[in-house]
């Protein structure tokens, strides 16, 4: 089945100029005066388990989201970009390291010492790793962490992060001063606290560039709108009538509004121009039938198929908006590059002029984008990408995807390495991947197997769920 070309309205309208714009390069890279080149600010939002199609500048007409609009209206909207990881602990050390998680042994969420020792993974991020946050700060930038971590640390680094490169790091994992914006009670104003956090460690930099990383913990179950919050999702239905979707758009909403507040300060600052602004979500909606998350299960993966833990695109694929209105033209819709996790770090440091340390360069999987985060729409990835998915996979059948995971150019393979499942899909033109391609490519799926294969021999070995890349059904049976 031929799928044409996503036809994106979501009122960010290129005009002519910003057409003409689109050869555009970085100013660090391509040299203006020192005052026009000064060295970017970077404030990196990530939300929790927020879907591709969350948002109303993705598609999503359920309810609004205008301040994350607003950010895409002024910056580029990537509609191709991937997180290295399809749940919360391995994305996030992707982000920090430019290495696949599965190199690191972070396979799926960390969590207690035994249930890791279970899964062969270790309790904390190495901080042997160099990060991004790192070689920024050895580069002269103010390091901030605000808000969930889920990377731990080592027992003796103390109550910060600076073991992992941080100056300054409040509510690591969303727990301070003993509060714990986790419980029920705390959840309708956790948002408020952390972008409150936020900017009060943004008016205290001065004189130095910096590098923040606000990572929330919405929509992420368990969630506790206030009923303040629910109020406009009430006004069609009885009194005392909730939905879970109800809940789900109140918490998302309310996000978007505390982002709002943040984004105000930086005017207020005046930090707009040039601070690079990311924002990007952890891996896919939740899947409706784990315990404790019937209230966040209700995101949208839009068009795409899987969710959370799948390695089809709703589970990896992902928002991502840049905006830099000091280098780049407003308003651009990116359809064609691909962009993944595992770039960040090259990517802010090539933005930073921070050159990478030989032996930092060449344990990175990532590819520098900067010129796509300038506003060049025809960078093209040049190398492959690879997941891997060892355990269970709780949704419906069509949202378990296979072991592994391999994109290069329009080809996405996924397959198990016994070969009990091998399916292929052109991602351009099939996004939400119905019709398996690999009868009619056999040459392709020979040569993406073969990749996958030989990336993940080369992981540390460790346990497999034994139900892991199954999709069967259990159809019912004649008893005897």
């Amino acid at each position: 089945m031929h799928v044409p070309k996503m036809k994106i309205v979501w009122g960010l309208v290129a005009s002519a100029a910003i057409v003409g714009a689109l050869s555009i390069r970085c100013s660090v890279l391509a040299g203006e005066t020192e005052d026009e080149a000064s060295r970017p600010n970077f404030l990196f939002i990530l939300a929790d388990d927020l879907g591709w199609g969350d948002l109303s500048c993705y598609g999503n007409r359920q309810f609004r989201t205008p301040n994350l609009d607003r950010l895409a209206r002024e910056g580029i909207l990537f509609t191709q970009y991937y997180q290295a990881g399809s749940v919360c602990s391995p994305t996030r050390a992707a982000l920090m390291t430019g290495r696949y998680p599965a190199e690191l042994r972070i396979h799926g969420h960390l969590a207690t010492p035994e249930q890791n020792a279970a899964r062969d993974m270790p309790n904390y991020l190495d901080p042997q790793v160099p990060t991004l946050p790192r070689l920024l700060k050895a580069a002269g930038y103010t390091t901030i962490h605000v808000g969930k971590w889920h990377l731990g640390r080592p027992p003796a680094a103390g109550s910060g992060l600076e073991v992992y490169g941080f100056d300054v790091a409040r509510w690591i994992d969303c727990q301070e001063g003993g509060r714990n914006l986790w419980s029920v009670e705390e959840r309708p104003v956790a948002a408020r606290e952390l972008v409150d956090a936020t900017i009060e460690a943004l008016r205290g930099v001065s004189g130095k560039p910096f590098y923040c990383q606000l990572w929330l913990n919405d929509p992420h179950a368990p969630l506790a709108p206030s009923p303040a919050q629910m109020a406009p999702f009430r006004r069609r239905v009885p009194d005392g009538f909730t939905s879970p979707f109800m809940v789900y758009a109140a918490t998302v909403v309310e996000m978007d509004r505390q982002i709002g507040r943040l984004l105000a300060a930086l005017d207020e600052l005046s930090l707009t121009r040039n601070t690079v602004v990311i924002f990007s979500s952890d891996n896919g909606p939740e899947d409706i039938d784990i315990a404790n998350a019937s209230w966040s299960a209700y995101g949208s993966a839009g068009p795409l198929r899987g969710r959370k833990r799948s390695l089809y695109e709703g589970g990896i694929r992902v928002p991502f908006i840049v905006r830099w209105p000091a280098k780049v033209p407003a308003g651009l819709v990116n359809n064609t590059t691909v962009v993944c996790g595992v770039d960040l770090l090259p990517t802010l440091c090539e933005l930073a002029g921070v050159s990478l340390p030989a032996e930092v360069k060449a344990a990175c999987r990532g590819e520098s984008m900067a010129q796509a985060f300038c506003g060049d729409k025809n960078v093209q990835r040049s190398g492959t990408l690879f997941w891997e998915w060892r355990f269970r996979i709780f949704n419906h059948p069509w949202n378990r995807s296979p072991i592994l995971a391999v994109r290069e150019g329009p080809y996405k393979l996924l397959f198990n390495p016994d070969g009990s499942r091998v399916e292929l899909y052109d991602i351009p033109r099939d996004p939400g991947e119905y019709n398996n391609v690999a009868p009619e490519h056999p040459d392709v799926v020979q040569q993406l197997m073969k990749k996958g294969i030989a990336w993940q021999k080369s992981l540390p070995p460790g346990r497999f769920d034994k139900e892991a890349g199954r999709a069967d059904y259990p159809w019912p049976q004649e008893q005897d």
